[in-house]
């Protein structure tokens, strides 16, 4: 006998061989069924008191039988086209009578199903109306934009609907509606889903998380904060929102899902298979971000290295993710969200080269810092004040270091760009700060909340430039909304890495284009010097504080080398 799929538990060897017979049954080609395969499915359906499905191909055979509803329905695991649908459609009966329900829509939509049709079974097994659906293309507007319903029809007429031209010209439409959108699509287009668990900057959160989307070079067209106190284990949020989200992905030709929250490798794994997307998290989202700018050899070394070490542990059963990390050409080369690297390997790698890759990054990484030493030790001998600009990323750090250096053109011109993270390495520019002298200003990477620790580690040895420092110049973007926030999130990740201690200036740039309220209450706040970068204003008074903090620095390093003399006087 034929297997037949679903909870057949309490049937009888008789109700198990008709069922098993239906695989006997053929349906003419680009037809939903037969009078007589509906009475059948009918009569079988009352008969075992459950639904009965069948899947049909375009050729006409039976390709399994369920004794289930159409959620519990057998189907194939492969996936459609992306301009072709499943190629086969499922016909059932309702032992209960009435019509296509919710979880038959999902189904056809989930799986791009041909069609989906119902057949009432009435008293005595007989079967009533059939009511069928097909999908719709992208973009259809109306009462029901994923699908339509078609007006029921008797058992009789079943094999009258030509659905074998019905799916060709709907293939064709989705075919051209896809062919115009790649014309005039030229990067991803991503939905953004934010989980907010009562956190009083949900909605800031989510804004991040577009800026970081469009500076990865994806278009964000939709957007969700989803309010969930308590996380689904699997899913995050659930198979209910995870259909609406593939709808919304249908409809707006998106083929990216970027969630806020770190994934766990099975995590993702089961919401690219309930929705068909792409699904990337906040931490790939930055390590891509860092991969899309990293410029010279230790910002590619120190991407690589996080890659790796974010990579390694989701080695087991990563399958298609561990293909997409490549070499870096950035977008220009094709590489999309989530797939850039800027190594010269793949990640399709067991974990033993994976460790060697680490260790030889490590010990360049090395190399690199003991050159910096280097150089830090020669500033020292020559008594040069040292002032590490550090902030928020797109805080408008590099812009205030060219405005303090003068450094107006190529070479000296540090790139400023108004997207995140432009700066991966330290930049150091000598100034001039009145009644101190010869100045070195570093720029360095900017800050972000909840920093992926795999980027902290591999960056430890451009952070270990903010410690050399005298001062510290915190720049704060006062004409963001969130401008206290990001204040406090970068002073957390200096508490973190012991920096916090150290003599600080606020800067609190955009100030032209920042609501007074709030720069006047930032100001009290912080102590902070209202300065805009771009259009040079308030930089004589920011000059003028750090000269002061400076100053103050020299004092007590020269009284701490006074005390230092006494004492050992005191010893000889």
């Amino acid at each position: 006998m034929d297997k037949v799929h679903g909870n057949t538990s309490g049937l009888r060897p008789a109700q198990l061989k008709s069922l098993g017979n239906l695989y006997r049954r053929r349906v003419e080609p680009g037809r939903v069924g037969t009078p007589e395969l509906a009475r059948t499915l009918a009569e079988l359906s009352r008969d075992v008191r459950r639904e009965v499905s069948v899947l049909i191909d375009r050729r006409g055979r039976v390709l399994s039988v369920s004794v289930a509803d159409a959620k519990g329905a057998e189907l194939p695991a492969l996936r459609a086209g992306e301009n072709r649908l499943a190629g086969y459609h499922l016909l059932h009966a309702h032992p209960k009578g009435g019509a296509l329900s919710k979880g038959d829509l999902s189904t056809l939509f989930l799986n791009r199903l041909d069609a989906v049709s119902v057949i009432e079974a009435r008293n005595e097994g007989q079967p009533g109306p059939v009511h069928t659906a097909h999908l719709t293309p992208p973009g259809t507007v109306g009462e029901e934009e994923d699908w339509r319903i078609l007006p029921p029809v008797p058992v009789y007429q079943i094999d009258e609907f030509d659905l074998g031209a019905q799916v060709a010209a709907l293939e064709e439409e989705i075919a051209r509606a896809s062919r115009t959108r790649e014309a005039k699509k030229d990067r991803e287009r991503a939905l953004l889903v934010q989980i907010d668990q009562g956190e009083f900057d949900a909605e800031e959160r989510l804004e991040e998380l577009g800026e970081l989307a469009r500076t990865a070079g994806a278009e964000v067209v939709y957007k969700e904060l989803i309010y969930r106190r308590n996380l689904k284990p699997g899913t995050l949020v659930g198979a209910g929102k995870l259909e609406e989200l593939t709808s919304k992905a249908y409809h707006l030709d998106a083929d990216l899902l970027i969630f806020g929250q770190e994934l766990g490798a099975a995590q993702a794994r089961e919401i690219e298979a309930a929705t068909g997307l792409k699904v990337i998290d906040r931490t790939q989202l930055i390590l891509d971000i860092f991969a899309l700018h990293a410029q010279g050899v230790e910002s590619r070394l120190q991407v690589e290295l996080a890659q790796l070490r974010y990579m390694k542990p989701r080695l087991l059963g990563a399958g298609a993710q561990l293909s997409r990390i490549g070499g870096s050409g950035g977008s220009a080369a094709g590489g999309a969200i989530g797939t850039r690297g800027p190594g010269e390997t793949k990640l399709e790698l067991d974990r033993r080269r994976i460790n060697d890759r680490l260790s030889f990054l490590e010990k360049q990484l090395e190399g690199v810092s003991l050159r910096r030493e280097e150089r830090r030790k020669s500033r020292e001998r020559n008594a040069v004040p040292v002032v590490s600009i550090v902030g928020y990323t797109n805080a408008g750090k590099s812009t205030l270091l060219n405005a303090f250096t003068h450094a107006a053109e190529e070479p000296r011109r540090v790139l400023a760009a108004n997207k995140l993270f432009a700066t991966l390495r330290p930049t150091s520019r000598q100034g001039y700060l009145e009644g101190i002298g010869p100045v070195v200003f570093t720029d360095t990477v900017g800050f972000i909340r909840d920093l992926p620790k795999d980027l902290t580690r591999a960056f430890r040895a451009t952070l270990e430039e903010i410690g050399d420092a005298d001062v510290l110049l915190h720049v704060v973007d006062a004409a963001s909304p969130g401008a206290d926030t990001r204040l406090d999130a970068v002073n957390r990740i200096l508490e973190d890495l012991g920096f916090v201690e150290m003599p600080t200036v606020v800067a609190l740039n955009k100030a032209d284009a920042a609501e007074p309220g709030t720069l006047e209450r930032e100001t009290e706040r912080t102590g902070g010097v209202p300065v805009s970068a771009l259009a040079e204003l308030g930089l004589g008074e920011l000059k003028e504080a750090l000269a002061d903090a400076v100053s103050a620095v020299q004092r007590q390093e020269l009284a701490e080398r006074e005390e230092a003399r006494e004492v050992a006087a005191q010893y000889r």
